[in-house]
C-alpha cells in the first residue's frame, strides 16, 4: 500500500474553506495531520469552532485543531462576515462540536509537525498567512523540512476581490504573505483569477446539494447565505476559491497549465497594498519563486467537489 502524504492545512473557515476541508478529508492519498487556524474570514473564536465542527462532520475528530493568530501581524483588517455570516458558517445556529481545540499554538504545531514529517509534509494555506509567517520567524529552517507548500491567495493581474488590486487572503496580512513568499524557494499559488476561470454553475451546485447525504445537507445549510450573496452579486457561477486550490493540492496531475514566475507582495502602496506583483517578463532579475495556477481540468475539479459532498 502506498504511504499517504501528510497534509497540514492552515485555514480560516469560512464556507469556502469548509468545502476544501471536506475534499481533503475525502481523499485517500493524503492524511490530514492537523488544522492550524487563524482569524480571517471571521474572528478566531469562530474559525476555531468551525474547524472543530468540520472534523466532526467528516468523522475525523482524531485530527487535531490548533488555534493561532487572532489578528494580522501589523495592521488590523476587516473580515468577510458579510459573505460568510458573522459566525463564518451562515449564522444557522449549528451546535458546538463535542471535542475541543489543542493547547498548542498553531505556529508551534506547524514547526513540530514539520519535524515529525520532515521531507514529506505538504502544507496547504487557505487563509491569511499569519500562522505560517509566525512559524517562519520562530524557525527560519522550516522550509527545509516541507516538501510542498500551496497557497490560495493573490490576483496575478491585479483583478482583486477585496480591493481593486488585491485578493482577500493576501490583503488581510500582506506582511505575513511577504515573509512566506520570501522564505520558501517555491510556492504553488492558486489565485482569485484562476478561481474566476473555474466557476461552478449555481444550478449544478444546487443539484449536488440536493443529494441525500449528510455532508451535502450540512454544506447546503452553511453555504446558503454566501451562495445567495454570490448569485446576486456575481451572476450564474459560484466561485469556490479554496476548493479549487485543494483540488490542485490533492490531484496535481489534473492541472492543464502552470506558469513559474517571480512574485512579490506589495506592502506599502496607497492603492495596491496586498497586491501580488508577478514579474511576467522576468525583468527584475529575481528567481522564480511561485508556480501560478492558470488552468485546471474543470471536470476533475467538479468531480472532487461532488465526492466531498458524498456523491459518487
Amino acid at each position: 500500500m502506498t504511504e499517504k502524504i501528510p497534509l497540514l492545512i492552515d485555514t480560516d473557515p469560512g464556507v469556502d474553506d469548509a468545502l476544501a476541508l471536506l475534499m481533503a478529508f475525502a481523499d485517500d492519498r493524503h492524511d490530514v495531520v492537523g488544522l492550524t487556524v487563524a482569524a480571517g474570514n471571521v474572528g478566531l473564536e469562530h474559525t476555531v469552532r468551525n474547524a472543530l465542527k468540520l472534523c466532526e462532520v467528516a468523522g475525523r475528530m482524531d485530527v487535531p485543531v490548533f488555534a493561532g493568530a487572532p489578528e494580522p501581524l501589523v495592521h488590523p483588517a476587516e473580515d468577510a462576515a458579510h459573505v460568510h455570516g458573522v459566525d463564518g458558517f451562515g449564522d444557522v445556529g449549528l451546535p458546538l462540536a463535542s471535542h475541543t481545540v489543542s493547547d498548542e499554538h498553531a505556529a508551534l504545531a506547524i514547526i513540530r509537525l514539520s519535524h515529525e514529517h520532515a521531507g514529506k509534509l505538504f502544507l496547504v494555506a487557505l487563509g491569511p498567512l499569519t500562522n505560517v509567517a509566525l512559524a517562519l520567524k520562530l524557525d527560519p529552517s522550516l522550509p527545509t523540512r516541507i516538501k510542498r507548500v500551496l497557497v490560495m491567495g493573490g490576483a496575478f493581474s491585479a483583478h482583486g476581490n477585496i480591493t481593486p488590486a488585491a485578493e482577500f487572503n493576501i490583503a488581510v496580512d500582506p506582511e505575513a504573505a511577504h515573509i512566506v513568499f520570501t522564505a520558501f524557494p517555491m510556492v504553488e499559488v492558486a489565485d482569485w483569477e484562476a478561481t474566476l476561470a473555474h466557476g461552478l454553475l449555481h444550478t449544478d451546485v444546487m443539484a449536488w446539494l440536493d443529494a441525500d447525504t449528510d455532508k451535502a445537507r450540512f454544506y447546503e445549510l452553511i453555504s446558503r447565505k454566501t451562495r445567495l450573496w454570490s448569485e446576486d452579486s456575481r451572476g450564474e457561477r459560484w466561485y469556490a476559491a479554496d476548493a479549487l486550490a485543494m483540488a490542485w493540492a490533492l490531484e496535481p496531475e489534473s492541472v492543464t497549465r502552470v506558469e513559474s514566475r517571480p512574485l512579490v507582495v506589495e506592502m506599502a502602496g496607497t492603492h495596491t497594498r496586498g497586491a501580488t506583483i508577478v514579474d511576467w517578463n522576468r525583468q527584475s532579475g529575481r528567481s522564480d519563486n511561485a508556480q501560478l495556477l492558470i488552468g485546471y481540468d474543470q471536470r476533475r475539479f467538479e468531480a472532487r467537489v461532488r465526492s466531498a459532498l458524498g456523491l459518487n
